[in-house]
């Protein structure tokens, strides 16, 4: 079956011709994911291809678009020439489905090869980091990657990466509900509601505008302020001074890192690191490869917990590794939020190197409550332990001054990792 402009909407005729880059992005009931599906399928049918679908987490297939190319298989009458198992799809001819997410299997997608087609699929939240580790994969003569999201705010790494500025070679496409002939008669009875009732949300849901700022975002004023005030920049590390290493700690949750040096009554937040699945040696090798001066760890205070089977805890193996460890004290969520708050005037990001995290900070929002209203606690998911870390620095900070502490020379030279060196010994 070949894939003619007739078997998609006209707005994704493009998807048929090559392109090195196809980003679709817009609103609710535009048609990208279903169409996405339908022209991957078809083209798998027509020749051997390894296609790659893949989204920033995955911790089960059930979250992957698997169920769509089925249905889009069944429903083209294609079912007999395609296997499907729990966990793949596989064509007659050779043509593979793959899938798996990008946060949690780096080494997985580095060791990918001969991928023809990657889709990325609710591409919206894929962090900087993982792009940059899946682009130069994705290297195969004529290899094409494919993005569907719906927009959230301009500053997120996907919409600056390939809307605000796209990449040669690449086809870029604003589709909405309009652009779908099948839209349902429901929806867009939904649509029409919405936007007489909120016209801002109708722009962002069923338009694909992005938001100003998040609804609930707790720091939305703090980073528009930074942002005004050219405190988001092209930070420099200042190779004379000591760089403060902040941790909020995580296994299946991330662990996010904020690499702070504090000059002349500013906070200068140099760098970050966020990853999770990963043995606590590892993030220092991490910190290590940094190559700056490190003058003082601070952990949480479940880093002093021994870890069942090898009766250390993540505080000892820092010690032991030659640090200078400090424990952040214990304070409430909403009290460390309003240090944060008194002591983001003095804050300034690196733009490039704390791209994960500000875009951590920028999708840090209050909860709601039952009654759908904002609560005062912050809603716990990807981008709460990037904010965490944050609130981290500035409890340290406000302990370092009640105790008159400054940061002390660092420590002397601390022994290396070699590559040999037996990184699964202490998991978290």
């Amino acid at each position: 079956m070949a894939t003619t402009q007739a078997d998609i909407p006209e707005a994704f005729a493009g998807l048929l011709q090559p392109y090195r880059y196809k980003c679709f992005h817009g609103g609710r009931g535009s048609g990208k994911s279903w169409t996405f599906a339908t022209v991957l399928v078809l083209r798998a049918a027509e020749r051997p291809l390894r296609i790659l679908c893949t989204r920033e987490t995955m911790s089960s297939i059930r979250e992957s678009v698997h169920q769509l190319i089925s249905d889009r298989i069944y429903a083209l009458g294609l079912a007999n020439q395609f296997a499907i198992s729990t966990t793949s799809i596989r064509h007659d001819n050779g043509s593979e489905f793959i899938f798996t997410g990008l946060r949690h299997n780096v080494s997985a997608i580095r060791s990918l090869e001969g991928i023809d087609i990657v889709w990325v699929e609710e591409a919206a939240n894929i962090s900087r980091t993982s792009w940059e580790v899946l682009i130069p994969t994705i290297r195969a003569d004529g290899s094409e990657i494919w993005i569907s999201f719906n927009p959230v705010l301009e500053t997120d790494s996907t919409y600056e990466r390939f809307v605000k500025n796209p990449q040669p070679n690449s086809l870029v496409k604003h589709v909405t509900f309009k652009d779908n002939p099948w839209f349902p008669v429901e929806l867009q009875r939904e649509a029409e509601a919405l936007k007489a009732r909120d016209p801002d949300s109708y722009l962002h849901i069923y338009m694909g505008e992005c938001r100003l700022t998040l609804d609930g975002a707790v720091y939305s004023r703090e980073l528009r302020e930074a942002t005004e005030e050219g405190r988001i920049t092209d930070l420099p590390y200042d190779r004379t001074k000591p760089v403060s290493v902040y941790f909020d700690l995580g296994w299946q949750d991330l662990t996010a890192i904020w690499f702070v040096q504090h000059i002349a009554g500013e906070v200068r937040l140099i760098d970050y690191l966020e990853d999770s699945q990963r043995a606590f040696p590892e993030y220092l090798l991490e910190i290590q490869a940094r190559r700056y001066m490190i003058g003082t760890l601070w952990l949480p205070h479940d880093a002093q917990a021994k870890a069942l089977g090898t009766g250390r805890s993540i505080e000892e193996i820092a010690r032991n590794a030659a640090y200078r460890v400090r424990i952040t004290p214990r304070l409430s969520v909403a009290d460390g939020i309003s240090i944060v708050r008194t002591l983001f005037p003095t804050m300034w990001f690196d733009r490039e190197r704390c791209a994960d995290g500000l875009q951590a900070l920028r999708h840090y929002r209050f909860d709601l409550d039952a009654n759908g209203q904002f609560s005062r606690s912050p809603l716990h998911d990807a981008a709460s332990h990037g904010a965490d870390a944050l609130r981290y620095v500035a409890v340290a900070m406000q302990e370092a001054r009640r105790a008159t502490w400054h940061e002390p020379p660092p420590p002397p030279p601390r022994p290396s990792y070699g590559r040999g060196a037996n990184l699964n010994w202490m998991r978290r």
